[in-house]
């Protein structure tokens, strides 16, 4: 298969809701420092923006305001780039998770697919840096499900462990799902799967239709491991998710100066790998998100 028949789908996450610029001074807080790590990743090749939402101050935002600012000023910035919203949260009430959903319509959602002892630990320390109970039951799972067919947002199922994938398979049968799904196999946290390279094939054996079918998978690798399983995802056929959210250091130890670095060496791993990156219009025809015009406020 030609480079040309096999675009990757490479997506950015620029800011996660737990580091802040003491450890990485590129991280974005207010909406326009948003648009423009979006802008240079656009134009690195990204084809999907993940947004977790911070206030201007870069405090944790799940408030609708926050995240219209933000959509707003990315979509001012760039043509056409498929926006994702983070619906994770310990101890953020599911009601207010989907309040913003319902009145922002993105193009995609994130939604985790098990509850699972989710947690950062520290060799070094030999403590956990944090540990919590990360609740996403079946209910939860359903509730978010059914608001996202009501108003056409896509979701993006994250698996932290193979189990996790398992789960699709009563929500298929139930047709809660349409297929292509997008799935994204999380690996580095602990309490998931171990990021290796292995178990990234393991994991795409895993995927409902098999790896090579018609559903989309891409790998999130969270904190050092995170270059060798995206080039683990790149040579099985996947596409990948890399940003600030997941790792601040590119493959030669470097800390990153922008989501658009880590965009840019992304794109070059796949090009190594003999793939092209998908523009925005092949990924939403891959993903099965059609372009639309973005919510009004209060419709």
């Amino acid at each position: 298969m030609s480079r040309f028949e096999d675009p990757a789908i490479l997506s950015c996450s620029i800011s996660g809701a737990v580091a802040n610029r003491e450890q990485c001074a590129a991280i974005p807080y207010t909406p326009e420092e948003y648009a423009a790590e979006a802008h240079r990743a656009v134009d690195e090749g990204a084809a999907q923006i993940h947004i977790h939402a911070r206030t201007p101050e870069g405090v944790p935002s799940y408030e609708i305001e926050d995240f219209r600012a933000i959509t707003e000023a990315i979509r001012g910035a760039v043509d056409d780039v498929i926006v994702n919203y983070s619906t994770g949260a310990i101890g953020v009430p599911i009601e207010k998770r989907i309040e913003y959903l319902r009145e922002l319509r993105p193009d995609v959602a994130a939604l985790n697919m098990s509850s699972m002892n989710y947690a950062k630990y520290s060799r070094r320390r030999k403590e956990f840096v944090f540990k919590a109970v990360f609740e996403n039951s079946f209910d939860t799972i359903i509730e978010f499900l059914n608001v996202m067919r009501e108003i056409g947002i896509k979701p993006e199922h994250e698996c932290f462990d193979a189990g996790h994938i398992a789960n699709l398979d009563p929500l298929l049968d139930m047709d809660l799902l349409a297929e292509p799904l997008q799935i994204s196999l999380v690996m580095g946290v602990t309490g998931g799967i171990r990021p290796n390279a292995r178990n990234v094939a393991f994991m795409s054996e895993q995927i409902p239709g098999g790896a090579e079918g018609q559903n989309q998978w891409q790998v999130i690798g969270v904190s050092r491991d995170q270059w060798k399983l995206v080039g683990a995802a790149l040579a099985l056929g996947g596409n990948v998710r890399v940003g600030l959210e997941d790792n601040f250091y590119l493959p030669n130890g470097e800390m990153a100066k922008s989501n658009g670095e880590l965009i840019a060496k992304a794109r070059q791993m796949a090009e190594d790998m003999g793939r092209r990156t998908a523009t925005v219009a092949e990924a939403r025809e891959m993903l099965g998100v059609p372009r639309r015009e973005p919510a009004r406020a209060g419709s």
